[in-house]
């Protein structure tokens, strides 16, 4: 047997012997990692801190202005042109305490006076129509000829005229207005027009203002600690 031969049966008889002594050696225990190719650097958690959480309303509170919570009332006369009176003061309002609720109202006369000012215009209509048709509304009403005044006024028509609407108009807003400038806060009065027959300066106004929130605040808190 030459030496190729040998070799083509020596080989494969080699490799099935190996095969079967690898069969009944134990394996080998897997490699363990190396450490020079992988880094495992352990991180401990991270512990965040609970921080308690704020009040929403206490939140509100802090967010808001001096004024919040609070309202304040000017009811005053608008047939008296008080309006923009009303209104430079609510504007002064709003800067001076952020966060106030300022309101505007009219203040109405009394009762007695609203019901004349409902009789005026009628009165107008009435003197106007016999002005202008008062030789037709004399004979229906029972007279046989007009009363001697009817004359007068009606030598001067249109002067009559003018005068019934100018003078009627001025009635009417006498009887709607009240003069009034009345300012309350939080439902309770702090300044009246009607009592001092005059207008709040804006610096008197504020410190009222000021005062009454102060003492409101002062109330609640009172009553919360004995609540």
């Amino acid at each position: 047997m030459d030496r190729v031969q040998l070799l083509f049966v020596g080989l494969p008889l080699f490799l099935f012997f190996s095969d079967v002594f690898s069969l009944f050696t134990l394996s080998p225990p897997p490699p363990k990692p190396t450490s020079h190719h992988h880094h495992h650097h352990h991180v401990d958690p991270v512990t965040v801190p609970n921080f308690p959480t704020q009040n929403p309303s206490a939140a509100a509170h802090i967010g808001a202005g001096v004024g919040f919570g609070n309202t304040v009332s000017i009811h005053f006369c608008s047939s008296c042109s008080y309006k923009g009176t009303a209104v430079t003061m609510k504007n002064m309002l709003e800067i001076a305490f952020p966060g106030i609720e300022v309101v505007l109202a009219n203040y109405p006369p009394p009762l007695p006076k609203r019901l004349l000012s409902k009789v005026v215009p009628v009165l107008q209509i009435g003197v106007m129509g016999v002005v202008v048709a008062g030789e037709q509304i004399f004979p229906m009403l029972g007279f046989v000829a007009p009363p001697p005044w009817y004359y007068q006024l009606r030598a001067n028509k249109f002067g009559t005229l003018a005068s019934t609407w100018l003078l009627g108009n001025a009635l009417q807003s006498f009887l709607h207005s009240s003069g009034a400038f009345e300012v309350y806060v939080n439902g309770e009065q702090v300044f009246s027009k009607l009592k001092e027959g005059r207008f709040p300066g804006e610096i008197e106004l504020k410190d009222l203002i000021s005062r009454k929130m102060a003492n409101s605040k002062l109330a609640n808190g009172v009553s919360e600690y004995f609540s």
